[in-house]
């Protein structure tokens, strides 16, 4: 272990990024000023097919990061973060996306959390920093909706986003990693979630571990998010049946209800009415993904 104490893990954090140099230099920039020991982890990014060069970026912080870049041919991001982790020296892995910022206290408080759980899959709270957004607000409000619903244990939580998770490599590879099916960032993570409880595993939701997350939205950009979404949540429900047996079951209709109003309750820059018509756009587009999905597969 690369430590300069032998009880300080030592951690490797996977990026997978894709045509977002500015962004990825801005993370990569926040992770200079985490405040855990330098020895102590490796940073490793994993260039989707950009169709730039991100070498540059990347050894712009040679001298104050543990680094490396790997390149792959592009496959999605869940195929990246497999890549990063085969290639990753850390004893657990932290992963994040090229739009994020961790906090200082990142690895810091993650490692608290391993130091009494090393065998859970450990998510942290994400934080929209473009409030000015109304779109990347309303996709943050459905993802605090999602963490109150699956989440309101701490301790029994069911379901993370990847951009904000950590795991113990050995059981990361135990399980296989992230499905590879999933071309586009569209349900790999509610999979890898379900499957990580499959094996008996547990989670926990740390909301001390926090990154920032600067994902610029329009109404196309945001309808296309939701759309995918709507069609990774079609095979998410399909593999699942499948493993488990049973026929494809959604979410009661009081949670979609219940979604819709949540922006009412909560505090936020942008008119509430706004967001929960968003949130309701978002709904229409991943229902529109979701048949959209099934009946590719069902004519194929």
């Amino acid at each position: 272990m690369n430590s300069s104490q032998t009880n300080t893990p030592f951690i490797s954090i996977v990026i997978p990024t894709y045509n977002r140099p500015e962004r990825l230099s801005e993370c990569l920039e926040s992770l200079t000023k985490l405040k855990y020991p330098r020895d102590c982890f490796e940073v490793v990014v994993v260039d989707d097919g950009s169709k730039t060069s991100l070498e540059s970026v990347v050894e712009a912080f040679n001298h104050q990061l543990e680094i490396t870049l790997l390149k792959q041919q592009n496959a999605g991001p869940a195929t990246a973060r497999n890549t990063g982790a085969k290639q990753a020296k850390g004893e657990f892995l932290a992963f994040t996306d090229d739009d994020c910022k961790p906090a200082p206290e990142w690895l810091k408080t993650l490692a608290a959390n391993f130091e009494n759980h090393p065998d859970c899959l450990i998510g942290g709270k994400t934080i929209n920093i473009l409030a000015d957004n109304p779109f990347s607000t309303a996709s943050q409000e459905l993802i605090n909706y999602l963490y109150s619903y699956y989440n309101k244990n701490p301790h029994k939580a069911t379901f993370f986003a990847s951009n904000n998770i950590a795991v113990s490599t050995k059981l990361f590879h135990n399980i296989g990693g992230f499905d590879t099916t999933y071309p586009r960032a569209a349900a790999e993570d509610r999979e890898f979630c379900d499957r990580w409880l499959q094996y008996g595993n547990k989670m926990i939701y740390a909301p001390e571990v926090e990154v920032y997350h600067a994902h610029k939205l329009t109404l196309s950009s945001y309808w296309k998010q939701h759309f995918f979404y709507g069609r990774g949540a079609f095979c998410f429900h399909q593999v699942r049946a499948k493993r488990a047996h049973r026929e494809i079951k959604v979410e009661p209709i009081s949670f979609y209800v219940n979604l819709l109003k949540y922006p009412l309750s909560q505090p936020t820059a942008q008119p509430k009415l706004l967001l929960s018509a968003l949130l309701f756009i978002s709904q229409v587009a991943g229902v529109t993904g979701f048949f959209w999905e099934r009946n590719r597969q069902t004519s194929n």
